[in-house]
């Protein structure tokens, strides 16, 4: 079941994403985010975006969200997307349902572009965008470091208007 999100799911929501700042450069959060942290993220984006999550059997296996690309006012109409998909239940097409139900709210909004900005490689997520249409637009080269690594990062964009 795709549903919005609500504040007693803030846990899991954060177990999810901290599996990924602890295992893996897709974020590039360095430290586990606090629960604090990430409640005060959820309020911050539900007051003007979507943000849905994925449940089964009262398990949240993934979440999806829309946010602010950059604070200044001409850029309103462009939003970044995320979606994270609980590590252990890839495959299950969760981030695809989770995209379609993201993408189908924006449209009904005045976002006129919605952007990815992805760790690469970072095979899934760019097949994900692709699916969906988006186009790769950017590639910035070592960004960001983790692990003792220099990470690319590159820019999908759809235009929905």
């Amino acid at each position: 079941m795709i549903r919005p999100v609500n504040y007693a799911d803030a846990q899991q929501l954060l177990n999810i994403y901290n599996y990924y700042v602890i295992n893996t450069d897709v974020t590039f959060d360095l430290e586990p985010t606090s629960l604090k942290a990430f409640q005060e993220k959820l309020h911050s984006i539900t007051k003007d975006y979507p943000f849905i999550v994925y449940e089964e059997n009262g398990e949240i296996l993934g979440y999806a969200y829309a946010g602010k690309f950059r604070e200044r006012p001409a850029y309103n109409s462009t939003l970044e997307s995320t979606v994270y998909v609980k590590h252990n239940q890839h495959g299950k097409q969760v981030g695809s349902k989770l995209y379609t139900e993201l993408l189908s709210q924006l449209k009904q909004t005045d976002c006129r572009v919605v952007l990815g900005v992805l760790t690469l490689p970072n095979e899934a997520s760019v097949k994900l965008h692709e699916k969906f249409g988006f186009e790769k637009v950017g590639h910035l080269k070592e960004v960001g470091f983790k692990f003792n690594t220099w990470l690319d990062v590159g820019i999908f964009e759809l235009k929905l208007a």
